[in-house]
């Protein structure tokens, strides 16, 4: 299996154009499947029969796998032995028959705008690092994209006359207005931090390291839990939190849910409609305006 299992890697990664994300994701979860089916005797995926796949799925139920987690599992498997059998290295496809459980749609945590105040001004504005993170927080919460875009923006993705960003993920490009306080303290960044923290000319990322290299999610995420500390959040914030802050304080105050949509980049405008479900009475009372920093 391990032969055909790089295959599908390179496929997914130079074919599907599939994000590393995934493509970590599903190699992983495979790996974990090819280990139970060996546990059980069978290693030739040939061999490999719905009955099987049925059964790994019935185990990671009986497990408690997350929902979320066992739908993953069944899309990566649908995905392989879909592409195995393209290929003709399986005379048939055992995972035609498996259904993915229903994930229920839990109500996001967000933070009301006290606390993304609270949040924001933490950064301390009299060092280059702490720009560099107000600046990061700031469009992270006026845009509403993914910490992995937020990144992989380049300069170039960058209009500071207009104020909007060009984002870019593995489907599509969209454009995302940002409002004034990100500007101001985006042009900061850019005119008295990062010619300080780049010296490589060839560096194209926009937010980097204090030695010049591109922040990872990783290194943002540090940051995000220990300014989440200072500033007493005490709910389990995550970039994501600031995403779903941002499309509920949108939605709550006016904004229409296909704007909402474009910015945020859902495919699926019932991904969205989960910010409109929303307690609208709870909302009313906390948020003022459709984007309070704007």
């Amino acid at each position: 299996m391990c032969e055909m299992l790089e295959k599908f890697v390179i496929y997914l990664t130079d074919e599907k154009k599939s994000s590393m994300n995934t493509v970590l994701s599903y190699h992983r979860d495979l790996i974990k499947f090819n280990k139970f089916m060996e546990d059980y005797g069978v290693s030739d995926v040939a061999k490999m029969t719905s009955t099987n796949l049925n059964s790994y799925v019935l185990y990671m139920e009986r497990a408690k796998f997350a929902t979320s987690t066992i739908s993953r599992n069944i899309a990566a498997l649908k995905a392989y032995f879909g592409f195995l059998y393209r290929e003709g290295w399986i005379c048939s496809n055992p995972s035609v028959s498996l259904k993915a459980p229903k994930i229920e749609k839990k109500v996001p945590e967000i933070l009301t705008t006290e606390e993304v105040d609270r949040l924001l001004n933490q950064p301390l504005m009299n060092t280059n690092k702490g720009i560099r993170d107000r600046a990061m927080l700031e469009l992270l919460y006026a845009t509403g994209i993914r910490v992995t875009e937020l990144v992989s923006l380049e300069l170039k993705d960058v209009n500071l006359n207009r104020g909007y960003i060009h984002c870019r993920d593995e489907h599509h490009e969209r454009i995302i207005p940002f409002g004034a306080i990100a500007k101001s303290v985006l042009k900061d960044y850019l005119k008295k931090v990062r010619p300080s923290m780049v010296t490589d000319e060839k560096q194209t990322i926009l937010f980097t390291n204090c030695n010049g290299t591109p922040m990872s999610r990783q290194g943002f995420w540090k940051l995000l839990k220990k300014y989440a500390q200072s500033a007493g959040i005490q709910s389990d914030i995550t970039p994501h939190t600031l995403r779903h802050s941002f499309a509920a304080h949108m939605v709550a105050n006016g904004a229409d849910l296909r704007s909402v949509q474009e910015m945020l980049g859902h495919s699926d405008i019932s991904t969205t409609q989960i910010y409109a479900k929303m307690n609208n009475q709870r909302m009313k009372d906390v948020y003022a305006k459709a984007h309070p920093r704007a």
